[in-house]
C-alpha cells in the first residue's frame, strides 16, 4: 500500500487521512480499488461497537465519473456542482437512508440526520431535497420520489479539475453488519470498464404533450388576476410542465453533462429515485448557504431574455434594471428573505438595490443577502422558514400557494423544492429550477413565472416557453418538433 499523509479536503475544510495509491504502468483502477479496499477492510478491524463516522480516501486518476456513474450497478446516484465551484460531486450507494412523507417533515429531518452527523469522527454529507409542497398529494410521474429523500453516499467521487478522489464513507457501529457488502462493492470498481461518456443526440422526439395548453393557460392567468383585485394577492408563480416523448430512453448522466458544459453560473444536481427515474436540472438560484454562523441568501426575481446583438442584449438588461413590474416582483422576494433572516440572525446586510445576474441564455435581478447566525439555529430551521420563497410561491406567502394548489393541474413533485446537502454545521441549498424528470423514454420539463399585478398571459406564456426552449437547446432538439 502506498504511504499515507494528511492533506487538505476542500469538500469538508477539514484535514483528512488520504491514502495515496501506488503509481504504476498498468491499470491504475485495480490499485486505487485494491488501495481502497484495505483501507477499509482495515477501519472494520479497528473499530469497536461506539457509534463512529469514517471516511477513507484513495486518488483515483482521472476516470469521467459520468461514465462510471451510468455504468455501476449501484441505488441513489447522485450529481452536484455548487455554482462557481470547481468541485463537483459523484455520489452512488447509501450508508444511510432518511426519508420520508407528511405535512411538516423538517423536525423530523433534523433529528434523523443530527443523530449520525452528529457521531464523532470524521466530516460527511447528506444530499437530497424535499418536495415543492408536502400537502399535495403526489401525482403517478412522482410516486418513485419521496417527499423529502437525503441520502448519506456510501461512495463519493470527488471532481477537482482533473484529478479524482473516491471516498468510502463508513457508519458505525450499523456497517459492522455491512463489511462483506462494502468490499465486495470497492472490489466490484477494479473490474468496471474504462471509458468516457460520449457526448451526441438523444433519441428521437416523437411528441410533445402540454400541461395545460395554452388557452387554458389564459384563462387561468385572468383568473389570477382577478384574485388581486378581490383578496389582496400581490403575486403568485404559476408553472407549466411540458411532456417530451422520445422513441428510446434518454440517458440522464449525458444529458447533465452537456448541461454542466452549456450553463455556467448555475448549480447542477441529479438525484435518482430507487426505480431510477432522475430528476436533474441546472438553477441559477441559491436559497442559502449556511458555514457555521455564517449566513449567505440571495433574492432572484425578474426575468429577461438575452438579446442576439450587443445591441439588443443591452436594451433587455436596460428593460430589466427599470422595469416598475420586474423590480416590484423581485421587491417581494427581497423583503421575505430579508426578514427570515432576521429572524435568525444577529445581523443581516443586503444589496443596497438589485444588479443583473446575467446567464448565458437569460438574465435575472438578484440581490445578495447576508447575516451572522445566532448560535444553536438548526439548519432544518432555516430550510422550514425561508422555503419557499415568493420567488417559486408568491405573495402573500401561504395565500399564493392556497393559489396554486388551486390552478395548477399537475404536482410540482420537487420542481421548486430545495435540492443541496446537509452537513454538521453547514449547508447548501439551491432552488430546483430548470429542470427535467427523466422516466425511461419520457422527460417531463417544469418551469414557471411570477405573475403580478399588469402581468399579461400571452407573454408569461412566452416568458415560461423561452426557458423551456433553453433546456431543449441542450438537447440538441428539432425546435420545430417541440412547438
Amino acid at each position: 500500500m502506498g504511504g499515507a499523509k494528511r492533506c487538505r479536503d476542500s469538500l469538508t475544510n477539514n484535514h483528512r487521512l488520504i491514502i495515496q495509491a501506488p503509481s504504476t504502468t498498468s491499470d491504475p483502477r485495480k490499485h486505487w480499488a485494491a488501495t481502497l479496499h484495505d483501507a477499509v477492510g482495515a477501519s472494520f478491524l479497528r473499530a469497536d461497537s461506539r457509534k463512529l463516522l469514517v471516511r477513507i480516501g484513495v486518488s483515483a486518476g482521472d476516470i469521467d465519473p459520468y461514465y462510471w456513474l451510468s455504468r455501476l450497478n449501484q441505488s441513489d446516484r447522485i450529481i452536484w456542482h455548487a455554482r462557481h465551484h470547481n468541485e463537483i460531486v459523484f455520489a452512488c450507494g447509501s450508508a444511510c437512508v432518511v426519508s420520508g412523507d407528511g405535512p411538516s417533515p423538517h423536525d423530523q429531518i433534523d433529528q434523523e440526520v443530527s443523530e449520525i452527523l452528529n457521531r464523532p469522527g470524521d466530516e460527511m454529507r447528506f444530499y437530497g431535497g424535499l418536495r415543492f409542497d408536502q400537502e399535495y398529494d403526489p401525482d403517478e410521474i412522482w410516486s418513485a420520489f419521496s417527499g423529502y429523500r437525503f441520502v448519506l453516499p456510501r461512495f463519493e467521487f470527488i471532481s477537482r479539475g482533473d484529478q479524482i478522489q473516491v471516498y468510502c464513507n463508513l457508519v458505525f457501529p450499523e456497517d459492522h453488519d455491512h463489511r462483506e457488502n462494502i468490499l465486495m462493492e470497492i472490489l466490484a470498481f477494479e473490474t468496471e470498464p474504462a471509458g468516457l461518456l460520449e457526448s451526441g443526440s438523444v433519441p428521437v422526439l416523437i411528441g410533445r404533450e402540454n400541461h395545460p395548453e395554452r388557452d387554458v393557460w389564459a384563462e387561468r392567468i385572468t383568473w389570477a388576476l382577478n384574485k388581486f383585485e378581490e383578496n389582496g394577492l400581490e403575486k403568485v408563480v404559476l408553472a407549466r410542465r411540458a411532456d417530451l416523448y422520445f422513441e428510446s430512453p434518454i440517458e440522464p448522466f449525458k444529458l447533465l453533462k452537456q448541461l454542466l458544459a452549456s450553463t455556467p453560473n448555475c448549480f447542477h444536481y441529479h438525484f435518482e429515485a430507487p426505480d431510477g427515474s432522475a430528476f436533474i436540472g441546472a438553477t441559477p438560484e441559491r436559497l442559502f448557504y449556511r458555514n457555521g454562523l455564517t449566513i449567505e441568501s440571495e433574492a432572484v426575481a425578474g426575468t429577461q431574455p438575452r438579446g442576439e446583438t450587443v445591441l439588443d442584449d443591452e436594451v433587455f438588461r436596460a428593460s430589466l434594471l427599470t422595469s416598475e413590474k420586474e423590480l416590484r416582483e423581485h421587491a417581494y422576494v427581497r423583503e421575505y428573505i430579508r426578514n427570515v433572516l432576521a429572524e435568525f440572525c444577529e445581523s443581516v446586510s443586503i444589496d443596497h438595490e438589485a444588479s443583473e445576474m446575467k446567464l448565458t441564455r437569460g438574465r435575472h435581478l438578484v440581490s445578495r443577502i447576508t447575516g451572522v447566525l445566532r448560535a444553536s439555529i438548526s439548519n432544518l430551521e432555516i430550510l422550514k422558514s425561508l422555503h419557499p420563497t415568493p420567488a417559486v410561491s408568491g405573495f402573500p406567502n401561504q395565500y399564493s400557494v392556497d393559489v396554486i394548489r388551486e390552478v395548477e393541474e399537475f404536482d410540482r413533485g420537487w420542481y421548486a423544492g430545495p435540492v443541496g446537502w446537509i452537513g454538521r454545521d453547514a449547508a447548501h441549498f439551491a432552488v430546483a429550477l430548470r429542470c427535467g424528470l427523466i422516466r425511461g423514454n419520457t422527460v417531463a420539463l417544469f418551469s414557471g413565472a411570477g405573475i403580478v399585478k399588469g402581468s399579461e398571459p400571452l407573454s408569461e406564456w412566452k416568458e415560461i416557453e423561452q426557458k423551456i426552449l433553453d433546456f431543449i437547446n441542450v438537447l440538441e432538439l428539432d425546435l420545430e418538433r417541440t412547438q
